[in-house]
């Protein structure tokens, strides 16, 4: 289709309105799902880095407390000697 001027290609043969209004809805669509993937995928790098945080805190505990039970298992040989 040929348009002799740019009006012509606004108005579309008379369904501008509906063409304008599709590519609109179509274009805010696509706008909304980006922000909204943006903004989950954000959520999930956070909670991967809160549970990487709180396994290395975890872990840290348990070889703490693996440490604190071999010195007293030490000082309790100890004693018994």
């Amino acid at each position: 289709m040929q348009f002799n001027n740019f009006s012509d290609f606004i108005n579309m043969g008379g369904y501008g309105f509906y063409v304008w209004l599709s590519f609109g809805a179509a274009a805010l669509i696509l706008t909304l799902l980006l922000i909204s993937s943006k903004a989950g995928h954000q959520q999930v790098i956070t909670k991967i880095a809160k549970r990487k945080k709180r396994e290395d805190k975890l872990r840290q505990a348990k070889d703490l407390r693996k440490q604190q039970n071999e010195q007293n298992k030490t000082a309790l040989n100890e004693v018994i000697e």
